[in-house]
């Protein structure tokens, strides 16, 4: 049998029974991509790596509880698994948590579409990784997995008006160095 070429439901299948060889598979679709979603969460490559393993040893030991519910549902369903992970050992850290300032105003302006192309994706995602712990988890629940405030108060054990502040914070921040970065740029 050539595992790579099973569809998501059938892989999800063999590895709930036990399949060694189907496991492998599971793991050189999904490890990269989890590494990198990891990776936005903990901001160090070590934690990513063990975040991403366990998610993927917790994946197959649940996968029995899995329901196909489309194309990309599988990875969908253990990248939650992923992100759960990951809030957990940011509420372990008991966070390096940033002082909520709901008055601080943000004069600088948005960056556009052509000043954000002229960034790197890996700077993005360094600058990302080098946010503290609580900012880097709303900015990532907020901006990238869609999330509500309302929704990340209650995953994170904050206000909703607080998970707006920690965004402002987090994207004040980020648009600082995209600035530093266009100015050095260009001088």
């Amino acid at each position: 049998m050539v595992y790579k070429e099973l569809d998501e439901q059938t892989l999800a299948r063999y590895c709930s029974s036990g399949d060694r060889m189907a496991g492998d598979e599971l793991y050189r679709r999904y490890a990269v991509r989890l590494h990198t979603l990891c990776m936005r969460y903990t901001g160090d490559d070590e934690e990513a790596k063990d975040l991403m393993l366990e998610t993927l040893v917790r994946a197959l030991e649940k996968m029995g509880t899995y329901k196909y519910t489309g194309k990309g549902s599988l990875y969908a369903w253990i990248s939650r698994i992923a992100i759960n992970k990951a809030l957990n050992q940011i509420q372990r850290h008991r966070w390096r948590m940033v002082r909520v300032d709901l008055w601080e105003r943000d004069d600088i302006p948005d960056p556009t579409g052509d000043e954000i192309e002229a960034v790197p994706r890996e700077k993005l995602l360094e600058w990302i990784s080098s946010l503290p712990d609580l900012r880097r988890a709303v900015f990532n629940l907020f901006c990238i997995e869609g999330y509500s405030h309302r929704e990340i108060g209650k995953m994170l054990g904050i206000s909703e008006t607080a998970s707006s502040s920690v965004l402002a914070k987090a994207r004040k921040r980020l648009k600082e160095n995209v600035r530093q970065y266009l100015k050095e740029r260009e001088g």
